[in-house]
């Protein structure tokens, strides 16, 4: 995520003409998507500088595991670099198609799910927080590929506007199928981290559905709106 988030807002033809000045913000927010959801499984690295700092620094509490750790890391590096080329193939002399599109869907949403779901099931303590910042950054890294709907509702609001005139019912329908496939791949990315672990859906404590509605619908409208 820091690699694909850094090469769309700072290294990508559009942002690099346009010299926008929210690349400092999108980057800084991966790690606090990341430091919040994937720290409790691994200490939040995501860099090889780090990893061997670390590595070093401890080195009389034992010494080597940087090598897996920078192995890792630049083997996300590489899928970022080939997802950025898929995403953004008119900075290769490519064309976009709505293949395009769908895989940019699919990735924003997969993160998104995926930043819920190691909150939740770490425990953190800012999960609302890292889970807007993984949003945020997202948004500003794809927002200009697919439009970052990232969200079933939020394509069906922008659908039932007509305020998107290439947004047509077809083209809603593959967003939501590819938003759907990211979501259940980032459930079961997240279950396998959590060594099978997993939370259940439904009211929480003793509020009962009627509660449940007009929380879902209320905050659902406001994203949309």
């Amino acid at each position: 995520m820091l690699c694909f988030v850094v090469m769309n807002v700072a290294a990508a033809k559009k942002n690099v003409q346009e010299k926008n000045q929210y690349y400092g913000l999108a980057i800084g927010f991966v790690i606090i998507a990341g430091a919040y959801g994937a720290g409790a499984v691994s200490g939040g690295c995501f860099n090889p500088a780090v990893a061997l700092g670390i590595d070093v620094s401890s080195a009389g509490l034992g010494f080597g595991w940087c090598g897996p750790y920078i192995l890792f890391e630049l083997a996300g590096a590489a899928l970022a670099a080939v997802l950025f080329k898929v995403v953004r193939p008119e900075d290769f002399e490519g064309e976009k198609t709505s293949a395009t599109e769908l895989v940019s869907e699919f990735l924003g949403t997969y993160i998104l799910v995926l930043t819920v779901g190691l909150n939740v099931l770490g425990k953190s303590k800012a999960a609302a927080f890292s889970i807007a910042a993984s949003l945020t950054s997202m948004i500003y890294a794809l927002g200009d590929v697919s439009g970052a709907h990232f969200n079933p509702a939020v394509t069906v609001a922008i659908l039932a506007s007509g305020r998107c005139p290439d947004l047509t019912h077809a083209k809603a329908g593959t967003f939501i199928g590819a938003q759907i496939a990211g979501g259940i791949a980032a459930a079961f990315t997240y279950a396998f981290i959590y060594k099978g672990a997993t939370f259940a859906l439904g009211p929480v404590g003793d509020f009962t559905w009627a509660g449940v509605s007009v929380a879902e619908i209320v905050f659902t409208f406001v994203l949309c709106f």
